[in-house]
């Protein structure tokens, strides 16, 4: 899979050289990076030079002892996994999110972009995936949806990517990296990202992580909504494969249809 970045590993320090920076990864990156140094000190690497001139631009950081989360996920991992989320969700100031970009793939942005991908996938033979995707068309086409995601729920600090290899334990705490798409996000939508990511199959429950979470009333409300809209994004994901380089294991896109269906 081509990645949005070159990782240089030194003994205490990881340097992110970019592959491309036109909606300002490598300054997201250092932004959110500098936000939880101060705020929320070790939930995630320590920024030590940020070099935008440079081509490519790049970051450095201090390097976080750790393993990326994966299966089987014990109780103390989903646990240690709650407190990193809701620590990057909750110890920026309000006036420091106000003044933050929107995240990348916001959910309205998200809304629009889905809508004209799914009209370009072949429709697949029946199955699964076929009902999957019909279902997906018709749900994108539901019109209070604009409404929906075009609201703005009190902000948090959004990752920008519910990727669960984002996620280090070191065996008694879960840290963050990975926030060149990062920005002004809402919490339902960022719980969402987290739940419905394809990385989570087999490793997370969604409903094993969204039931830690205290939820306002209009976060539950919204939630579902969130949810729905990102595994449509991965169905699609998954329909947009390269048959002869599949980047996820077999059947997966089964196990996504069907899990769409339920969601819709």
């Amino acid at each position: 899979m081509p990645t949005t970045h070159v990782v240089e590993l030194g003994t205490a320090t990881v340097t992110k050289r970019y592959r491309s920076w036109d909606l300002g990864q490598p300054e997201r990156e250092w932004r959110a990076l500098t936000l939880l140094a101060e705020h929320a000190p070790a939930l995630a690497p320590e920024p030590l030079r940020y070099a935008p001139a440079e081509t490519p631009p790049s970051v450095t950081m201090s390097r976080l002892p750790g393993e990326p989360l994966s299966a089987p996920l014990t109780d103390a991992q989903l646990t240690g996994l709650v407190e990193a989320m809701t620590a990057c969700q909750s110890a920026i100031p309000a006036a420091d999110l106000a003044a933050l970009p929107p995240r990348l793939l916001h959910p309205l942005d998200a809304l629009k972009k889905l809508r004209a991908w799914s009209q370009r996938v072949p429709t697949p033979p029946d199955g699964p995936a076929a009902a999957a995707l019909d279902g997906a068309r018709d749900w994108l086409g539901r019109p209070h949806l604009d409404t929906v995601f075009a609201a703005e729920p009190p902000p948090v600090l959004g990752t920008g990517d519910g990727n669960l290899a984002n996620v280090l334990w070191d065996g008694s705490r879960a840290r963050l990296v990975d926030f060149e798409f990062s920005g002004r996000g809402d919490r339902a939508y960022e719980l969402a990202e987290v739940a419905e990511h394809v990385s989570a199959k087999n490793v997370l429950a969604p409903g094993d992580l969204l039931d830690r979470f205290e939820l306002t009333a209009s976060e539950k409300i919204r939630l579902p909504e969130c949810r729905r809209l990102l595994a449509v994004f991965w169905l699609l994901a998954l329909l947009s494969d390269d048959p002869d380089r599949p980047r996820n294991p077999p059947g997966t896109l089964v196990h996504q249809a069907e899990h769409l269906l339920t969601l819709l």
